[in-house]
């Protein structure tokens, strides 16, 4: 019983952890309106032409000068904030193979520790910087970053202490980590209120003293097993842990790597799949993996260029209303907090169809890889409609319509990373999972630079009219639907024919 209550510790208290810390920089745009409040980069600001001449005569009839910041060009100033959240998110993926290689290679305790020390020293730098440092920002948001991936990976693991919910579990933590960008939102609000940015900073930064506290006594020194061995104990019941963690090491090396989300082996056996092993290399440079990353790819970089730009798009579309942005900003950072009840849904959508298609193939005689990779055909299909949809409404410069398209937004973005992981486990073999995992992520960081280059081009050649940049996105989307269909007609022929090729 004791052991069962630390599980449950270990698992609400990652939870937590996920939810208020691991992927907090998805809400830029509720931290970008305090920035430009605190007036980081303003001195980029250059005051519309048409006005300079007018500016004392402006300043005499006023008697103040806020409109006069409010009626300048800042766009960059709006570069920079693209820019430092572009090497931030592009870290988010990029840095996914380098971490779980720490993860794997230093285990837990040694993961963590770097995770806090990365975290601590983002909030501290962001703590005290100023208008006048604001480019420590180009550092700070990277780190924090980094520190927050490297949470989100040490608790994936906590899905192996419940067996049967494993994968339930991880589609929650996942989900948890798009909600995290609310962090942002509440300090927002914060501030508003009159409680700085660094009070709120400090916090965050004191925080990690419960970071370190759970590190030592509800998480493990190695790695969580799975499947789990009997009495499994580590941290506050460890006793003689060390040693049974030891003992289950080889265990753990074996499975951590290959069974991050779901076992394939076990999900996808039948006489269908093919014989002799592939190596890591034919499967990168498989069809099925070109499209994946495709697909990914375009979804990604339609929500990071979203989220990067929107407090300049929603600036736009208010008439430089401040009120105005301010209430949409908090709108948007609210839908974000649902990601963490919205993720799930996929998960559970593609286990039911799994389980329907492997009844129907044990009962018809046919490939059970086939089938099982079926099931996640209706998630990509619908991860890429709901893309579709949030693509067009935002391009329709109409305000109110942003509502739906914040609700779309997230409903498609807490689908796009669980599909992901899960269409991985279904398609390739187990041994290569972890080194596909953070490849595909690799890449798709390297296509999510372009959203600053997008920006730029809006701001300038495109004099702020982001219309045909739009069009180009909603087609892209469209080519995103190539992916399920081609997965679909794959799975057709490998049912005609068990003996095709995957």
């Amino acid at each position: 019983m004791a052991g069962q209550g630390l599980y449950v510790a270990t698992l609400l208290t990652g939870l937590l952890e996920c939810l208020g810390f691991a992927g907090v920089v998805f809400g830029w745009a509720s931290l970008v309106f305090v920035f430009k409040a605190e007036h980081y980069f303003e001195e980029l600001c250059e005051p519309n032409a048409g006005l300079l001449g007018n500016a004392t005569e402006l300043v005499g009839r006023l008697g103040w000068m806020g409109d006069l910041f409010s009626l300048s060009d800042c766009k960059a100033q709006d570069e920079k904030f693209s820019l430092i959240f572009t090497l931030a998110s592009s870290m988010n993926n990029f840095m996914t193979f380098p971490t779980g290689y720490i993860f794997d290679r230093f285990k837990t305790t040694v993961a963590r520790l770097i995770a806090i020390f990365l975290y601590t020293s983002a909030t501290l730098i962001i703590a005290f910087t100023s208008a006048g440092s604001a480019v420590l920002l180009f550092l700070a948001m990277p780190m924090l970053t980094v520190g927050g991936i490297l949470f989100l990976i040490t608790n994936l693991q906590i899905g192996n202490l419940f067996g049967k919910h494993r994968s339930t579990i991880i589609t929650l933590y996942n989900g948890a980590f798009d909600s995290s960008s609310a962090v942002f939102l509440i300090i927002k609000l914060l501030y508003e209120q009159d409680i700085s940015l660094r009070a709120s900073f400090i916090f965050l930064s004191v925080c990690s003293t419960w970071h370190v506290a759970r590190t030592f006594l509800l998480m493990p020194r190695g790695h969580i097993p799975y499947p789990l061995p009997p009495n499994y104990s580590y941290g506050l019941c460890s006793g003689n842990g060390p040693t049974k963690e030891k003992k289950t090491g080889e265990l753990e090396n074996r499975e951590l790597q290959s069974q991050e989300f779901l076992s394939a082996q076990e999900e996808i056996p039948g006489p269908g799949q093919q014989q002799k092993p592939r190596s890591f290399w034919s499967h990168v440079f498989s069809r099925r993996f070109a499209w994946h990353l495709v697909w990914l790819s375009v979804i990604q970089l339609c929500h990071y260029l979203f989220i990067g730009t929107l407090n300049s798009l929603l600036t736009n579309l208010a008439g430089g209303d401040r009120v105005t942005v301010s209430t949409y900003t908090n709108a948007f950072a609210i839908t974000q907090f649902f990601g963490v009840l919205c993720a799930p849904w996929n998960g559970l959508l593609m286990d039911r169809l799994k389980q329907k298609y492997l009844k129907e193939a044990r009962k018809t005689g046919s490939s059970t890889s086939a089938v099982a990779l079926r099931s996640a055909v209706p998630s990509l299909t619908l991860t890429s409609l709901l893309c579709l949809g949030f693509a067009i409404c935002a391009s329709v410069p109409v305000l109110p319509l942003q509502y739906v398209t914040f609700i779309l937004q997230v409903i498609s973005r807490s689908f796009l990373y669980g599909g992901n992981a899960a269409f991985l486990t279904l398609s390739f073999p187990s041994e290569h999972f972890g080194k596909l995992f953070g490849l595909v992520m690799a890449l798709s960081a390297i296509v999510s630079l372009f959203q600053f280059p997008i920006f730029t081009l809006i701001k300038g050649p495109l004099r702020n009219d982001p219309f045909y940049v739009n069009v180009m996105l909603v087609i892209a989307t469209l080519l995103t639907f190539v992916h399920p269909f081609l997965v679909y007609q794959e799975c057709r022929t490998q049912t005609e024919s068990p003996s095709a090729v995957a």
